[in-house]
């Protein structure tokens, strides 16, 4: 009998096996998954049967933020992982469908649910704004397994910092006509050519810190810490800013490598 299960082991095909990378990229599809389940139970439900609780809505609504933060995570490590290690061939469609959910479908029903929840009759446009999310994070995943753009960039907003963002402009609770721009922003700016660097190095511990600290204003807001509805909203701020001034650094140190180039070549045909 072991011999026997050796032998299917080696005759499985190598596009079946799941390796270390592609486990990561599950966990980042469960995660946005359990995202959806905690916003459908925890905010929508209670607010259609009329037993909605404040406290049990805003930790419903932290865990769900969280559970797409722990997406990104995931979704951070399982490319380090691929990229060290190896990842089957069915890795890269794995970690877009992952992609899909957890920075397509739980952002855009965040908006949804949001859009229900919130005071006065917004659900219709509130859903032509998770709609235009998640095909927007449909385009970007498609281009990214069409178009090649060179090394250390990607082509817009990266899905799961766009996502973020989206749910950052949600929590901030401005007025619904201004919540509905930014997020129409956002997902222009994930379609758009707009430069943004990969997570690597450096950047990647800087993106995993600063998830981390998200996890914890989340934390302490739905715990109702002192000053955490200010936390809060303060670490959200920063995540908009951070979405429109990074392509201005990438921006900037393209033109900054188009004049240097320029400068070698004039000199290169100098006497």
């Amino acid at each position: 009998m072991p011999e026997a299960e050796d032998d299917d082991e080696e005759e499985m095909p190598l596009s079946l096996r799941l390796s270390i990378a592609d486990t990561l990229t599950l966990g980042n599809a469960t995660c946005g998954f359990m995202a959806v389940y905690f916003t459908t139970t925890g905010i929508l439900i209670p607010d259609l049967t009329g037993s909605q609780e404040t406290g049990m809505a805003r930790n419903s609504a932290a865990t769900a933020v969280i559970l797409m933060l722990c997406a990104a995570v995931f979704d951070l490590f399982d490319g380090l992982v691929a990229r060290k290690l190896r990842s089957s061939p069915m890795g890269a469609e794995l970690d877009n469908l992952s992609d899909l959910i957890s920075f397509g479908l739980a952002p855009a029903y965040f908006v949804l649910v949001y859009g229900m929840v919130a005071d006065g009759a917004y659900q219709r446009v509130a859903t032509v704004g998770a709609v235009v999310v998640l095909l927007a994070v449909v385009l970007r995943l498609a281009r990214f397994s069409c178009v090649t753009v060179k090394d250390g960039t990607f082509q817009g907003m990266p899905s799961p910092f766009g996502a973020l963002t989206v749910v950052s402009i949600v929590l901030l609770e401005l007025p619904f006509v201004a919540t509905l721009l930014a997020i129409l922003g956002t997902a222009w700016l994930m379609v758009s050519r707009v430069e943004y660097p990969k997570p690597r190095g450096r950047l990647a511990v800087a993106m995993l810190s600063w998830i981390v600290l998200s996890m914890g204003l989340l934390a302490a807001w739905a715990f109702d810490a002192p000053s955490g509805q200010l936390l809060l909203q303060t670490g959200c701020a920063l995540q908009l800013v951070m979405g429109a001034v990074i392509p201005l650094f990438a921006t900037a140190r393209r033109v900054n490598n188009f004049r240097d180039n320029r400068r070698e070549a004039r000199a290169a045909q100098l006497p």
